[in-house]
């Protein structure tokens, strides 16, 4: 071995994924390469469509540009590009722009396909690559659709603030100043209240109220909010739900940062499925409401259609089932009579997570004051009945196991329903674990929020037993993913001999379960299981590259079911058959499973050691 090829073989040796493999994969690696010095005058000679090569970057910076013309990402020492036209066979479609000269090796087509072939891992470790770059691509896309910025990209001005002890003509004439038609009211930095230009018609002016008087008086007191990282369906969902047209936005801090209006987001809105939801929240009758409920399968599947990660249909359809229930309340109050005291209907399960699909069933129930009396305890037991029959006609059919609230477990009071999750985790069976499993993804829908927030508190006290979360993590790896010793599929059949894979059962749910785990034991409030993700993210308890992956996967896993779905391909609802995935997309869909397998492992180790 020249001095020339050891160095490279030392060098390359060190590097993903050769670490990880004999001595002779980096041997031939290094003996079968081309090594160039890359500048910015000889750049346009490589990567070229005709020649399809593997590239490792010794030293230099080079820019990948996509075909139009947008970085997709900066490179360095021990990076690699051109491997996804090697593994696709498609069309070259990026180019390079060289930031920093430098060497490059390059490994021709044939040589990157001999160790393809003798080293799986190597295999393995550039299929994962191209899925990771394939969904950093989807998700930037995603991210410039409607539904999917940030609120924080749509504020053009920011807050115009004042005090509650302020006169309403100091606020008019600052609203006035700044050409804005609404104004936070602030204590400490704290937003106490709202003001708006309709407020200063109807409360004001109608009223021939003294404009020397404090807004203390006019203002909307603890107004509906959004923070700047969530997104512009959900800040719609909420203004269509209250029928409001101004919505501040808060900082993590719940500092005041700018107001949103509906105009602002009409201007986003391309989307039928979001009017239908503002249609559903004005229905006048239950005719109406299953009127609108018939639309839902076939707008969810035009969606679909208009939008890169379809994934998005589990919150749109949770933002629809939630519109139906608030208006089958409703419309039961305006026929039987207001409710005879405060109450909070809550949901479980996919619709908490707002991750529902066409197939989910209803989890719900309701949350009761603790001195509640039998009359009362009547009224709500014929309001649950009326709620969940309703939604099974509109198409969101009714809990097999009966986790409803038309069931009289799943009506109960704060004490109640904190009981029960105590003897769940202080006593925790397989049953226990089940129930845990859909009980602690829980959202509030309609009512009392305080009543959930109670609750809530409630169970952040009693979810704190170790035990409790070693027997989460063993029930956890009692579940399996489908693939077996030697990288294959293993499929389930159905009556008709059909092969498939469950996608939910045996991948989704699987990181579900996982995410939960983590959730509950770092305190995140939180039910959707990206939103527990990206919470998680700002603490220690899990590394933020096993985040990530848990991330992809379930991205990747709800794509492929939600497709299937969506496509009508024969299979029960949450299966896929694999023989219809291109070779890429079994090869992402066994690294999924892989990762998920890792995840399972790693939380039976964290907090389970012993258990199993």
């Amino acid at each position: 071995m020249t001095a020339e090829i050891k160095d490279i073989f030392q060098f390359v040796l060190k590097q993903a994924p050769f670490s990880e493999l004999p001595e002779s994969a980096a041997s031939y690696f290094s003996k079968h390469i081309q090594v160039v010095y890359l500048s910015k005058s000889n750049q346009q000679d490589w990567l070229q469509d005709s020649q399809p090569n593997l590239y490792l970057i010794r030293s230099g910076i080079i820019d990948l540009i996509s075909a139009k013309d947008e970085v997709i990402g900066r490179m360095s020492e021990g990076d690699y590009f051109g491997y996804p036209s090697l593994l696709t066979g498609d069309a070259i479609q990026n180019h390079i722009e060289v930031q920093k000269d430098g060497l490059v090796y390059i490994l021709k087509e044939h040589d990157f396909d001999f160790l393809r072939r003798e080293y799986k891992p190597f295999e393995q470790y550039f299929v994962r690559a191209h899925a990771n770059r394939l969904l950093a691509s989807r998700y930037k896309q995603q991210s410039e659709t409607w539904s999917e910025r940030k609120i924080s990209e749509l504020m053009t001005k920011e807050a115009v603030t004042i005090t509650p002890d302020a006169s309403i003509r100091d606020a008019a004439r600052l609203m006035s100043e700044h050409r804005v038609s609404s104004i936070m009211i602030t204590e400490h930095d704290r937003l106490v209240g709202v003001v708006t230009d309709r407020d200063l018609r109807n409360r004001v002016l109608a009223q021939d109220r003294d404009p020397c008087a404090s807004l203390a008086e006019i203002m909307t007191k603890k107004p509906k909010h959004i923070f700047e990282n969530n997104r512009v369906f959900s800040a719609l969902h909420l203004m269509l739900k209250h029928n409001i047209h101004h919505l501040p936005v808060l900082n993590e801090a719940h500092k005041p940062l700018g107001m949103l209006t509906s105009t602002d987001l009409l201007r986003q809105q391309k989307s039928d499925p979001v009017q239908l939801i503002g249609r559903i929240y004005k229905a006048q009758n239950l005719l109406s409401i299953k009127n609108y409920a018939q639309e839902i399968p076939d707008l969810l599947r035009q969606f679909s259609y208009h939008i890169e990660d379809i994934s998005l249909i589990g919150k749109l359809l949770s933002g629809l089932t939630d519109a139906l229930t608030s208006r089958l309340i409703y419309l039961y109050q305006q026929q039987q009579g207001a409710a005879p005291c405060r109450f909070a209907w809550i949901c479980f399960g996919s619709q908490a997570r707002e991750e529902q699909t066409l197939h989910s069933d209803q989890d719900n129930g309701l949350l009761l004051p603790d001195n509640i009396d039998e009359s009362a305890r009547e009224y709500f037991a014929k309001l649950g009945a009326f709620v969940c029959e309703q939604l099974n006609e509109c198409g969101i059919r009714s809990c097999p196991g009966n986790i409803m609230a038309s069931n009289s477990e799943c009506r109960g009071t704060v004490a109640q329903w904190s009981e029960r999750f105590s003897r769940w985790i202080l006593s925790p069976t397989p049953k226990a674990m089940l129930n845990c499993k859909i009980y602690f993804d829980m959202r509030f829908i309609d009512g009392a929020s305080d009543l959930y927030a109670a609750l809530s508190q409630s169970l952040a006290n009693i979810s704190k037993n170790e035990l409790f979360y070693a027997a989460m993590a063993t029930d956890i790896n009692a579940n399996s993913v489908p693939i077996g010793i030697f990288q294959q599929f293993k499929l389930e059949k159905d009556k008709g001999k059909h092969k498939y894979l469950d996608l939910k059962k045996r991948g989704v749910a699987i990181i579900n379960d996982v995410v939960r785990l983590y959730a509950l034991k770092a305190g995140v409030a939180r039910a959707n299981t990206l939103e527990r993700l990206e919470a998680l993210n700002k603490g220690a308890l899990l590394a933020k590259s096993d985040i990530n992956n848990l991330k992809d996967c379930w991205r990747f896993l709800t794509q492929l079911r939600l497709k299937t779905q969506i496509n009508r391909e024969g299979l029960p609802g949450n299966c896929i058959n694999p023989e219809s995935l291109s070779s890429l997309e079994k090869h992402q869909l066994k690294e999924a499973f892989y990762l998920v397998k890792q995840a399972q492992q790693a939380s039976a180790f964290k907090f389970a050691r012993g258990s199993l």
